[in-house]
């Protein structure tokens, strides 16, 4: 009998002291932790924060100290829920979004807020909807800048105390009711087809302003053209007069040369008197009247009053 019962405590022992020998393997091994990059380890001792691991390898106090959070150091990428929104004009949108944020303090990230991404994203939709009831519903599609910037001044705001940091908040869709919808549709058609007859008006007009000026530098050209003839027509007949003036003042001059010299007036009044009788034989095929004088004898003073009247 008492062998029974010495087998049965031996058998317990060695369940015991195995399972307590397995246990303290596993927390040995479990108090050796390799942390990748861009993680990071939260460190608890006795229940209370004692450090964070960063990147590499650690060795912790088996049943003393204990890993509680990992965090993951990369950016993170968070979508925003659809969301209905009211504008300020009182129409229903529905909006929705993305988050890109990053844990830059683990310590705060762990014991600053329950769930960051949570909270990041119930944020992020009340911000949208106060920043989009103040404006109205064409703002809302110009002003998407305007609406991610806010968010992202609110978010971090409140972030510094959660240990994150938001880099930005895209605004994925922002969809109006299908009534709307169609609306903006027939407002944009409207808008082309204005755009359109402007357009074409201004063609016209630009058209018509060419055609005016081609017609205008035209007539310049050709009124100009015209003034130049006149002036080149002018100018020749002045200069042709200059030259007959010349070449008459040089004849007058010479003959007065040739009067002066000895002999030269009878030798005039003979040249006149040869004149005088080539015009007598001509008398009968010519039917131009002549004045002729009523005797040979008054030749000397007819002549003299037919050369000055030539």
């Amino acid at each position: 009998m008492s062998l029974g019962i010495d087998s049965g405590w031996d058998i317990f022992n060695l369940i015991f002291w195995g399972s307590s020998f397995t246990i303290i393997i596993i927390k040995f091994i479990q108090s050796i932790r390799i942390v990748p990059t861009q993680k990071a380890f939260i460190v608890e001792r006795l229940g209370r924060y004692h450090k964070t691991l960063e990147a590499g390898f650690h060795a912790l106090i088996p049943f003393v100290d204990k890993v509680t959070f990992i965090q993951n150091l990369k950016e993170h990428t968070i979508d925003v829920p659809p969301q209905d929104c009211f504008t300020v004009d009182e129409v229903n949108v529905v909006v929705d979004g993305v988050i890109y944020m990053q844990v830059i303090n683990p310590t705060k990230a762990s014991y600053g807020v329950t769930d960051f991404v949570f909270a990041a994203i119930e944020l992020a939709q009340t911000t949208t909807r106060s920043v989009i009831g103040t404006l109205e519903l064409d703002k809302t599609f110009e002003e998407r800048d305007l609406i991610s910037s806010k968010v992202v001044e609110v978010l971090n705001q409140a972030a510094e105390g959660w240990g994150i940091r938001v880099h930005r908040y895209e605004i994925k869709n922002i969809s109006p009711p299908l009534s709307v919808q169609a609306y903006m549709e027939k407002q944009v058609t409207a808008e082309r087809d204005r755009r359109a007859i402007l357009a074409t008006s201004e063609g016209d007009k630009q058209s018509r302003i060419n055609e005016s000026e081609g017609i205008k530098a035209e007539m310049i050209n050709i009124s100009e053209g015209e003034m130049q003839k006149r002036i080149n027509e002018a100018q020749g007949r002045s200069e042709e007069i200059l030259l007959i003036a010349k070449a008459t003042a040089e004849s007058i001059e010479k003959i007065g040369q040739v009067l002066s010299s000895p002999g030269g007036e009878e030798a005039f009044e003979l040249k006149l008197k040869e004149k005088y009788l080539g015009s007598m034989a001509n008398l009968a095929d010519n039917s131009v009247e002549v004045v002729v004088p009523g005797s040979i004898n008054q030749y000397d003073s007819w002549v003299k009053n037919l050369n000055l009247k030539e």
